[in-house]
């Protein structure tokens, strides 16, 4: 056995992450209170790659160490993450007024010690006296910044901070999760509880330190500089990372890349959901296996239509409001109902003022439900777009945030946490099919799929087909719109975002009649007992109608996506 280690300083001692490199074992993280403690015993690490200043100048001439100075501008705006280690005489002070003054003295310009890096000066020493009494350690230990790490991982800077303000930030842990497990580390160890005594953010940067220290066993590390420099008791003074075998867009660990040219990518919804959680509600599974519906797949739904205030669209909604800046003139959205009602309800939970432009083909059950959630409603013209227009007008007069029903990347991300939570839920599916409207959760759904083995088949009813019309143009076309669904999946033009998105992530688009719609609606409430709008049904409406003919045995989830139906005309056509 051959043990190696990514470590990071935690509050009782040390985390580590240790893997043996003989075996296919998961990493095991453990806690120990002396570094020397990891070379001692059955299971002594060969290499550790630690996050911990190792080597300390003399004198420090500019902004620190120059390994500080290589890697800080590889953040991006991040560069407060990587500190300045002052002189060694001001390390080796234990009073904090001390170690200020004699930081003064022996840098140029003079600079201070800040607090947080003097709390670090106990571990510092710690390792610093290790090596220099260990001649022969100094060979097996490697100084690692983990945001270094995650940023080589993603070949770009992070897109979201670890912690803001000083408080752990859970879109900054799930994305450095997503490339932990993109980096081949096992998923029930990256979303492992931390041992007793260290943090959660400290587990993470352990296992980072711990991806660099098996990149440096095989040869492929990378130090800044290059080659590293020594202090004057022959201490390495470096910062390593690794080489990748290949540029991160083209990995296919990534299942998805996190490095990739399409707009919405899985790093964006795993931060999303991150964001999100607490909010958006965790939506159910129906399983009702094989034949069902004179199908030979193995039929499941997925039942978004108890999401809060009736559809996914609250998803993105939340997603937009958490993500971007909201001004006093708070919110702003056109919507057929859904999308306004998902606004409405996310702008009420924040204490956000919020503004609703609707159609006049808007149903009373989804105006009320808009009202109901406290929000001015304002009918805009008789279709969507004539809606869409009043509201930019209100937008650019006002300074209102406008939150787009489809084509922002907030909301297609926002949406995107529905195919993760599917994906998680059910992670043997084969198909899903997916009501389409303008187009934004569709977009979502496939970003998350997109490179997995999973077919995302859109729907859409004959007389509302933008996105059909869309690939058969390759690009996106005006449809004219007339459909028993054109509330919700009415949209003249799905727009370049959504096309963008979609183009190569969805494998096609079948088209319904209105007839098999309503046949569904039929079907969920007379089966099921769920009230379903028409474009919350479209989905169902495909596989019944033989639109979607599935394979024997396939796994089909299909999204039943909207409640926010007119009871009246629901019993009308249910009899």
């Amino acid at each position: 056995m051959a043990w190696i280690a990514g470590v990071d300083g935690c509050r009782t001692g040390w985390i580590a992450a240790l893997a043996d490199t003989g075996s296919d074992a998961p990493p095991l993280l453990r806690v120990v209170p002396r570094l020397v403690d990891l070379f001692e015993g059955p299971a002594a690490v060969s290499l550790i790659a630690v996050d911990m200043p190792i080597g300390l100048p003399d004198r420090v001439s500019g902004s620190g160490r120059g390994p500080e100075q290589l890697v800080r501008r590889l953040l991006g705006e991040r560069q407060s993450s990587v500190f300045s280690i002052p002189a060694r005489a001001a390390v080796e002070a234990e009073d904090y007024r001390e170690a200020c003054r004699l930081a003064l003295a022996f840098s140029e310009p003079p600079r201070k010690v800040s607090k947080q890096g003097f709390h670090l000066f106990p571990k510092i020493r710690e390792i610093d006296r290790l090596l220099q009494a260990s001649p022969g350690l100094r060979e097996r230990v490697f100084e690692v910044h983990p945001e270094l790490a995650f940023r080589t991982m993603r070949g770009a800077p992070l897109v979201t901070p670890k912690k803001i303000k000083g408080v752990v930030n859970p879109a900054g842990m799930a994305e450095r999760r997503v490339l932990l497990i993109a980096a081949g580390l096992p998923e029930q160890v990256v979303h492992a509880p931390p041992p007793r005594g260290a943090a959660t953010d400290d587990a993470l940067d352990a296992l980072a330190a711990l991806v660099v220290a098996r990149c440096i066993a095989a040869g492929r590390g990378r130090p800044f500089p290059d080659p590293p420099g020594r202090d004057s008791h022959g201490l390495p003074i470096a910062i390593w990372t690794f080489r990748p075998e290949r540029p991160p867009a083209q990995d296919a660990a990534m299942n998805a890349p996190v490095a990739t040219d399409r707009p919405v990518t899985r790093l964006m919804i795993e931060a999303a959901a991150a964001r999100i959680a607490g909010h958006a509600r965790v939506t159910p599974m129906m399983r009702l296996g094989t034949g069902v519906f004179g199908s030979a797949a193995d039929v499941s739904f997925k039942l978004e239509c108890l999401q809060h205030a009736g559809s996914f669209k609250t998803r993105g909604a939340f997603n937009n409001l958490l993500s971007l800046p909201v001004p006093a003139a708070g919110v702003a959205a056109a919507s057929g109902g859904n999308h306004g009602a998902a606004v409405a309800y996310a702008a009420m939970k924040r204490g956000v003022k919020a503004s609703i432009f609707v159609p006049e083909i808007s149903p009373a059950a989804k105006i009320e439900a808009i009202r109901r959630f406290g929000a001015d409603v304002v009918v805009g013209g008789a279709q969507y777009d004539d809606a869409q227009a009043a509201c930019d007008r209100f937008v650019a007069d006002t300074g209102a945030l406008k939150i787009h029903p489809f084509a922002a990347a907030e909301t297609i991300t926002g949406q995107g946490t529905l195919g993760r939570e599917w994906d998680l839920q059910e992670p043997d599916l084969d198909t899903v099919l997916v009501a389409v409207g303008g187009g934004g959760l569709i977009s979502g759904i496939a970003s998350w799929f997109a490179g997995s083995k999973v077919k995302v088949v859109g729907v859409e009813p004959e007389g509302s087909r933008a996105l059909h019309a869309a690939f058969e143009a390759k690009g996106p076309v005006e449809v004219k719109v007339a459909s028993v669904a054109a509330d919700s999946l009415g949209a003249r033009n799905v727009g370049q975002l959504v096309y963008d998105a979609t183009k190569d992530a969805v494998e096609r688009v079948v088209l319904v009649a209105d007839a098999a719609i309503t046949e569904a609606q039929v079907t969920l409430w007379r089966d099921f007992r769920l009230a379903v709008e028409p474009g919350g049904a479209a989905a169902l409406g495909a596989l019944i109608s033989g639109a979607y003919k599935p394979a024997p045995g396939e796994r089909l989830g299909v999204l039943v996506c909207g409640a926010n139906v007119d009871l009246t005309k629901l019993a009308a056509i249910v009899g």
